[in-house]
């Protein structure tokens, strides 16, 4: 019964995830429990999996190598992009979104009604101290990255540029793959009512991505996980330490009382 609640309080919590992220997030709190056993406790209590994504080609050439650059290690292949909003007035904002595309790690997602290059500059300078120079950045081609400060900023710091070819998403697919997470897993079932609201919950969010959602191309494991937890065996329950996720809603509550108030 314990383990049927687990089931149904993280489906509940996490509404677009499907059985296998759940089955992750039951691991990483000390269940030693199967893909399976998880999947008929789901069907039993007739919860939903979301869709699956229709799979996108990538580009290739006629040597076979792919276009896009692969990363191979962390702080080799950064990638930025911006995600579009609203708040709940009509007025719209952006979300500056960069990305270390080995690691998986969400670096930033950066709030504000518009954003040009000096402020992309402020946000990557920030990152720069704290995670390192990468060695490359991807983007598109808007005029918020191929500023020429910007593009002479990140020269003179050896970082290269690494522009895809205007209407081809698919090649800053890292990128846009967290673009549809962000989305689909907060925007979408948000509703802002100001913009310091907006900073917060999807700060919360970012922190929750890092930490504590498992990635499938990780082994189930979040891209920066607070701990390092080996799951009991024979289903037996292990240590369980506080879900960061506790205090992470009780400092977005106090900090949204902080905005009201």
């Amino acid at each position: 019964m314990l383990v049927r609640q687990a089931v149904i309080n993280y489906a509940s919590e996490y509404g677009r995830y499907g059985y296998r992220a759940v089955t992750d997030l039951l691991r990483t709190d000390g269940w030693g429990i199967s893909y399976n056993r998880v999947e008929r406790i789901w069907k039993q209590e007739g919860l939903k999996v979301p869709a699956k994504q229709r799979p996108r080609k990538r580009l290739w050439l006629n040597d076979g190598s792919c276009i896009r650059l692969r990363p191979e290690w962390k702080n080799h292949v950064w990638a930025y992009d911006f995600v579009h909003c609203r708040t709940a007035n009509g007025k719209s904002f952006r979300v500056l979104v960069v990305i270390d595309e080995y690691s998986r790690e969400c670096l930033a997602l950066h709030v504000a009604r518009t954003i040009r290059a000096e402020q992309v500059m402020h946000v990557l300078a920030d990152l720069f101290l704290t995670h390192g120079r990468p060695d490359n950045i991807r983007s598109d081609n808007g005029p918020g990255f191929v500023a020429l400060a910007l593009k002479e900023w990140l020269a003179n710091l050896s970082v290269q540029t690494q522009y895809i070819e205007p209407g081809s998403p698919w090649e800053n697919g890292y990128c846009e793959s967290f673009n549809g997470k962000l989305r689909d897993k907060l925007l979408d079932g948000e509703v802002f009512m100001t913009l310091q609201e907006a900073e917060v919950v999807i700060e919360n969010w970012r922190q929750h991505y890092n930490h504590r959602r498992p990635h499938r191309s990780l082994n189930g494991r979040p891209p920066a996980p607070l701990t390092v937890f080996t799951p009991p065996q024979r289903g037996e329950m292990g240590p369980i330490s506080p879900p960061p996720e506790l205090s992470a809603i009780q400092a977005t509550e106090t900090e949204l009382q902080r905005i009201y108030h």
